[in-house]
C-alpha cells in the first residue's frame, strides 16, 4: 500500500484484481431465509462461517469497502447453489470521529445477534470471519424487491395516505415542498423498537429492503450499539407512544437474556463489543421498559441521519 492510499482503497484493489467474469450464480434467485425459523437461521449461520468466500464485485457507492461474495463453490454432495453475501472487511473501514476504529464488523454481527436472540427478525444472518481481505462481516444478501410498498417514503404535503405516519417535512433541489413519511404497521413498529434498543445511528429509508416474500430486512448496522446515546432515524412516529405488548415482551425476552452471563447472546456478544457498550445496551432495555414508550429524540443530539433515505 502507498503512502496516499487509505486501507479502503487498498482493499478495492486487491478485490478488482480478485474478480473475474460475472459468475452465473448471480443471475440466481439468493436463498429466502425465515427469520423467525432457529433451525433454518442457525443452518445458514454454519454456512455464511465454514465454507469458501470468494469475491465477485464491489459496491463502488459504499462509504467502506463493500464487495459482493459467493459463498460455496456448488459443487458439494448436496448439489447446493453458491449463497450471494456481502462481506465488509474491517481493513476497508474508513475511520470515524465518534466511533472505535476497526469495529463496525463487530457491530454488524452484533446488531444480528441482537435481532436474532432478541425476537425482531431484523437483520439477516451474520458472521464475523475471515475472508480474502481479512477478517469481516459477512451477511445473507437480500433480494430486494423494488415494487414492493416501501416502509419509508418520500411523498407530496397532498399526497399522505392511509396507513403511513408523516414524520418531517423538506424540500427538493428544485424548491418542491416533500414529506417524509414512514408506515403505520407492524413491522415499522418493530424496526423502530430495535432501533432503540440498539442505539442505531443511521437508519436511512434505504437501510430497509423488503424480499421477494414480502418481509422487510434492516442492512447497514455498522454503527449501532455504541456506550452513548446516538440514535438517528427516520422511524420517529411514534415518539412517546406505548409500546406495543409484541414489543414489551422482547424487551423483557432480551433484559433476561442479558441478565445471564452464559445466555448465548451475552455470550455472542463478549469480543463483539466492549463491556461499556454491553452494560449500555441493557440500560438502554431496562430503561425502554421502564418507560414503556417510544422515547423521544435525545436533547442536543440531531436525530436524523443523512441523508435520510
Amino acid at each position: 500500500m502507498s503512502p496516499d492510499e487509505t486501507p479502503g482503497e487498498e482493499a478495492r484493489e486487491e478485490a478488482r484484481q480478485a474478480s473475474g467474469e460475472i459468475p452465473p450464480e448471480l443471475m440466481l434467485p439468493n436463498p429466502v431465509v425465515d427469520p423467525t425459523d432457529r433451525a433454518a437461521v442457525e443452518a445458514m449461520l454454519g454456512r455464511l462461517a465454514g465454507e469458501e468466500l470468494r469475491l465477485v464485485g464491489q459496491l463502488v457507492e459504499a462509504s467502506n469497502g463493500v464487495f459482493l461474495g459467493l459463498v460455496g463453490d456448488g459443487e458439494d454432495e448436496s448439489g447446493r447453489a453458491p449463497i450471494r453475501v456481502i462481506y465488509k472487511p474491517t481493513r476497508g473501514e474508513r475511520p470515524l470521529h465518534d466511533f472505535p476504529p476497526g469495529t463496525l464488523a463487530q457491530r454488524e454481527t452484533a446488531a444480528f445477534l441482537v435481532s436474532h436472540e432478541g425476537g425482531y427478525a431484523v437483520v439477516p444472518p451474520t458472521v464475523l470471519r475471515e475472508g480474502p481481505l481479512g477478517p469481516g462481516s459477512v451477511q445473507l444478501w437480500i433480494d430486494h424487491d423494488a415494487d414492493a410498498s416501501p416502509m419509508v417514503d418520500l411523498v407530496a404535503p397532498d399526497a399522505i395516505g392511509e396507513g403511513v405516519i408523516p414524520v418531517f417535512t423538506g424540500e427538493t433541489p428544485a424548491g418542491e415542498q416533500v414529506v417524509v413519511v414512514h408506515r403505520d404497521d407492524e413491522a415499522a413498529a418493530r424496526f423502530a423498537a430495535y432501533d432503540c434498543v440498539v442505539n442505531n445511528a443511521d437508519r436511512k429509508g434505504s437501510h430497509v429492503l423488503v424480499d421477494p416474500t414480502g418481509r422487510a430486512w434492516g442492512i447497514d448496522h455498522g454503527i449501532t450499539l455504541h456506550a452513548e446515546p446516538k440514535l438517528r432515524t427516520v422511524l420517529w412516529g411514534w415518539v412517546g407512544d406505548p409500546l406495543p405488548a409484541a414489543e414489551v415482551e422482547r424487551l423483557s425476552l432480551l433484559e433476561s437474556l442479558l441478565g445471564e452471563p452464559g445466555s448465548a447472546l451475552v455470550q455472542g456478544l463478549v469480543g463483539l463489543l466492549s463491556e461499556d457498550e454491553i452494560a449500555s445496551l441493557a440500560a438502554r432495555v431496562s430503561a425502554l421498559l421502564a418507560a414503556g414508550t417510544y422515547p423521544e429524540p435525545n436533547p442536543g443530539h440531531y436525530p436524523i441521519p443523512w441523508p435520510p433515505l
